[in-house]
């Protein structure tokens, strides 16, 4: 069970989920940060959602994620059905990495994202890898998406 503060005294939370164990509210929004608000969980996502890769292919992102915080956060994610992993090497065991349905329907999140951020930021360029690809369900991604 969850512990949280209201007003100075303790209140418990009976989870209702293994995922919903560690999250501060039932808000659609806070419990979304909770999986993915960190500075570098949807750089992950954005990554898988072109091509499964590698732990190394993720370490070399142009944003330059540090090993201790990728494994952190791939352990996460893979905790919350966002990603999964397959072995492609037994001797050591190696990984690679892709998204689930569910880590997929980020895709809509990081299009937001991109139209945002390249329309209210100055000098924004969506870049072919941060721009994903259409998913089932998804409104497909335009050269205008790209270049706007």
């Amino acid at each position: 069970m969850q512990v949280t503060r209201s007003k100075g005294r303790p209140k418990k939370i009976k989870p209702e989920s293994e995922a919903r164990a560690f999250l501060r509210s039932r808000c659609a929004v806070a419990c979304s940060l909770d999986l993915v608000g960190d500075k570098w969980s949807l750089l992950v996502v954005r990554d898988l959602l072109h091509r499964n890769a590698t732990y190394g292919d993720l370490q070399n992102s142009r944003e330059g994620i540090p090993t201790n915080i990728l494994a952190d956060r791939l352990k996460k994610l893979e905790k919350a059905r966002l990603i999964a992993k397959s072995a492609y090497q037994e001797h050591p065991v190696r990984y690679t990495y892709g998204l689930t349905e569910k880590g997929k329907a980020l895709g809509d999140v990081l299009l937001a994202f991109v139209r945002w951020g390249k329309k209210h930021i100055p000098g924004t360029l969506a870049l072919e890898s941060s721009v994903p690809k259409s998913v089932p369900g998804q409104k497909a991604i335009t050269k205008q998406d790209r270049k706007s």
